[in-house]
């Protein structure tokens, strides 16, 4: 241990230093201890961030009476984090940065060396993040087109498409969902973007209307692996939204949507609902529906209400069923690093992956500094990066280093193993992970004002650690 106290006090001098504790996440420091274990720390009080701390020596006897053992049950699978690159973020992307700086940004998210990110989730036409409103299918007031031939993602082409073609270039397996946030004006009883529902004569064209656009994206070599039918169905404002109850979304993916994605010979996959934990009862009634159910792979959540728990609700009902955090989003009414690192981590990346879902994806990718481009919707959310709009200067957010802390140590293909502590009492939040290669990786959040010790059970050895007040430390060994 003392061993491992020297190298956590050149780490603490380090990140005080000139980088501002912002460290190259790549620059693994000399380690002055043999070891097995690896030690990626964020200790927001001394400026340190997703910060190598060396490794650690593995024992054969615990040092410490707290102990937390991993159990090599395995449980939901784990398909990856990310956040999701709007029609701003696309617009930022390319609009603020060369394409060499572009090409840097995105192999540092994206990339093996990086956060390694291999989830990402986009919308189906505007969104409160796009630079206009607008579908794929906009036309005058009383006209519509039932065959959807002036159907386009024209749209998608100047910003959009060319940033995920080379997101796909770093990564060709990352995992896409896509979610419409309206549909178009003409099949709406509002006849406009901005609220109102889905007229039920529209039910089968909406339904090839979305087909259609998974087929155009894939023509891009784009490939949707999963869609939600709705955006936050339960919410409508002046931005594009559509109001949609559990029972027409039930009705929509039983009769309409699933038989077309079949007869279409598409396997993507349909997340129902796709909205706030408050609601668990929303995807519980379409799933309850066994037709309907068969052509729903799981259920989407947000996180802006509610309790994360929520998750395990609907787990425990239909346990054979996928859940996923599709969307949540730091911003200016929340600055204080520390609170936002106990927050995000206590509810996303050990919370709900604690409640079975198998993915993590915040709101937008990258914003510039005045929060946007915005279209009528929020106004100080904060994206995984900003770039300014003068400079292309790069910020990487505390949204940036803490899904590194998970989303950089796990591959495709992990499972979420079980953890438990001998004393739970404690304070201390965890989740592990096993890979593929037998590799693990623990997350362990400290949110107390005190230390806390502890020694980790990997089996028959054990590895001792001081958790540092209102810290975040990922452990990763084979």
């Amino acid at each position: 241990m003392r061993k491992w106290m020297s190298i956590l006090t050149l780490l603490i001098a380090s990140a005080c230093g000139d980088n501002n504790g912002v460290a190259d996440i790549d620059n693994t420091p000399i380690d002055p201890a043999e070891g097995e274990v690896e030690v990626w720390v964020t200790i927001p009080a001394v400026n340190s961030r997703l910060q190598s701390a060396g490794k650690l020596p593995i024992g054969q006897a615990p040092t410490h009476s707290n102990v937390l053992t991993i159990d090599d049950e395995e449980l939901q699978p784990i398909e990856g984090l990310g956040a999701a690159v709007t029609g701003s973020s696309a617009y930022v992307l390319m609009t603020y940065l060369s394409s060499d700086d572009r090409t840097t940004i995105l192999e540092e998210l994206f990339g093996e060396e990086g956060l390694g990110f291999s989830f990402i989730r986009v919308t189906i036409g505007a969104s409160d993040f796009s630079l206009e409103d607008f579908t794929y299918s906009d036309l005058p007031t009383g006209n519509e087109d039932l065959a959807l031939s002036g159907f386009s993602i024209d749209m998608e082409r100047e910003h959009l498409i060319p940033v995920l073609k080379e997101i796909l270039e770093i990564n060709p397996d990352i995992k896409v969902m896509a979610s419409p946030w309206s549909a178009p004006a003409w099949m709406k009883d509002s006849g406009q973007l901005g609220g109102g529902q889905l007229l039920e004569k529209y039910f089968d064209v909406y339904a090839r209307y979305l087909a259609k656009y998974i087929k155009e994206m894939e023509v891009e070599g784009i490939s949707i692996k999963y869609i939600s039918v709705q955006n936050e169905p339960l919410h409508e404002s002046a931005y594009p939204t559509m109001y949609m109850s559990a029972e027409d979304q039930r009705r929509f993916i039983g009769g309409y949507l699933g038989p077309e994605l079949q007869s279409e010979g598409l396997d993507t996959r349909i997340l129902a609902y796709d909205h706030n934990w408050d609601r668990p009862d929303y995807p519980m009634m379409i799933l309850e529906d066994d037709a309907t159910a068969t052509y729903v792979y799981g259920s989407a959540f947000h996180c802006y209400d509610g309790q994360v728990s929520a998750m395990s609700t609907v787990h425990d009902a239909f346990p054979d069923k996928a859940l996923y955090m599709t969307e949540c989003s730091g911003g200016e009414w929340s600055t204080d690093f520390t609170q936002n690192m106990i927050w995000m981590t206590r509810n996303l990346l050990i919370g709900a992956i604690n409640n079975w879902s198998r993915g993590v994806l915040l709101w937008n990718l990258a914003l510039d500094e005045n929060h946007g481009p915005t279209n009528n919707g929020c106004r100080n959310c904060r994206g995984v990066v900003t770039v300014n709009s003068q400079s292309g200067a790069v910020e990487r957010n505390e949204e940036y280093y803490l899904l590194g802390h998970l989303s950089k140590f796990i591959s495709d293909g992990a499972l979420r193993i079980r953890t438990s502590m001998s004393e739970p009492n404690t304070g201390l939040e965890h989740v592990a992970v096993k890979n593929t290669d037998g590799s693990r990786v623990l997350l362990v959040l400290n949110p107390l004002n005190q230390d806390r010790d502890i020694s980790v059970s990997t089996g028959s050895d054990f590895f001792d650690f001081k958790v540092r007040a209102q810290s975040l430390v990922t452990f990763t060994w084979n």
